[in-house]
């Protein structure tokens, strides 16, 4: 008998369940997502992003009097140290976003004083310095890698709106706005999925908020997790017309390739973010002048379902994103870290609640490998 026999491998760590939580709960089978009990529906509909921010950290959505507090919580964050933003510019032009993001959210810690002093209320406080300060990290990262002068932040109340305005150098219109504050809405929390556990892990070593945050956006930058929308939304470019769509879709997989944006480890289902966004880009891609796009869009998920719904393979949430990405004008490579810059509001909100009951994470691995072996001096080895 080996060990694997009385120890059973969970590769991934599929099914095993290391915590219990109130931030967030997903039915797979039935396509349904919620935050702290919101239905996801209701809150991309009638919510904003602060209000859900709020939400995913604190437990409840906000009073007036709580959000107008958060908001200027998160403005006073908007404006990183002058050094930080000179060494965004001049090492983004030619280096990958997420590297220049993750070493600028590290370095973060360096200006908080108090970096290393521990407790709940200062862990979330560096959590709202972390969410304040990314957008306008990561319109500063945009703007040097297209050889453009930083923006400062405007000061404006919207997280979204005052990332368009840095992004871009002039305000968007109420739509825009709309469609980003929604986007960051539907990748604010996912429960624990690989960067989230990365966070977590940091965490219950009782290291600071920075280095959980940190070696969370190290994991989200991997390809099959932040990345997907990226490779999305090439293949629909490299797709170029709906009349393509088919052939590609079936070339692609004759090949045994996968097409990103299709697909999930939870939902057996439709995701059902996908069916948001997808709404969203529809609109989006009407009023940009980006239908081909749109379409072309459309007519791969139809073939690629035809191909693989008898295997519950289904599209994602990353497949109509980077569509509404694009159509808002931020650059294939700047997609993950807009995904970061909302997902760090669920990293702190999970840090905090696994911190309230932590337990260092250790797990096990089965050996496999030899026992006993005899030393053999270098003089003595073959070549």
């Amino acid at each position: 008998m080996t060990l694997t026999d009385t120890a059973p491998l969970h590769k991934g760590l599929d099914n095993v369940y290391v915590c219990e939580s109130k931030i967030c709960f997903i039915d797979g089978e039935n396509s349904r997502l919620y935050y702290r009990g919101y239905s996801i529906e209701e809150l991309s509909q009638k919510s904003t992003f602060e209000e859900v921010a709020y939400l995913l950290l604190n437990g409840s959505l906000p009073t007036a009097k709580n959000l107008t507090s958060f908001k200027n919580e998160l403005l006073s964050a908007s404006t990183p140290s002058r050094h930080l933003l000179e060494w965004v510019a001049e090492n983004s032009r030619n280096s990958d976003p997420m590297d220049i993001l993750r070493t600028s959210l590290s370095m973060l810690s360096i200006t908080d004083k108090g970096s290393e002093s521990g407790g709940q209320d200062a862990n979330l406080t560096r959590g709202v310095h972390i969410l304040g300060a990314a957008p306008t990290i990561v319109a500063a990262i945009s703007r040097a890698r297209r050889n453009l002068s930083t923006v400062p932040s405007p000061g404006l109340s919207s997280l979204a709106a005052n990332f368009l305005v840095m992004h871009r150098g002039e305000e968007p219109d109420e739509f825009d706005t709309r469609a980003m504050d929604q986007a960051l809405i539907l990748h604010a929390e996912h429960d624990l999925n690989a960067s989230t556990f990365s966070a977590i892990v940091t965490a219950s070593t009782l290291s600071d908020m920075y280095s959980a945050v940190t070696a969370a956006v190290g994991t989200l930058k991997g390809p099959l997790h932040g990345g997907a929308n990226e490779a999305a939304l090439r293949f629909v470019e490299h797709v170029g017309t709906p009349a393509n769509a088919e052939k590609e879709v079936n070339d692609t997989l004759d090949r045994g390739q996968r097409i990103m944006g299709f697909g999930h480890r939870v939902y057996k289902n439709y995701d059902p973010r996908y069916k948001i966004l997808k709404a969203t880009s529809k609109e989006l891609c009407e009023r940009k002048g980006l239908a081909t796009m749109y379409a072309t869009a459309e007519a791969i998920e139809k073939a690629a379902v035809a191909r693989l719904s008898d295997h519950k393979i289904l599209p994602n949430v990353d497949f109509f994103s980077g569509i509404v990405f694009k159509a808002l004008g931020i650059e294939t490579e700047l997609f993950t870290p807009v995904f970061t810059m909302s997902r760090i509001s669920g990293w702190a909100a999970h840090v905090l609640e696994y911190l309230s009951d932590n337990r260092l994470i250790r797990p096990k691995s089965v050996y496999t490998g030899e026992l006993d072996r005899r030393y053999i001096p270098i003089k003595e080895r073959g070549a």
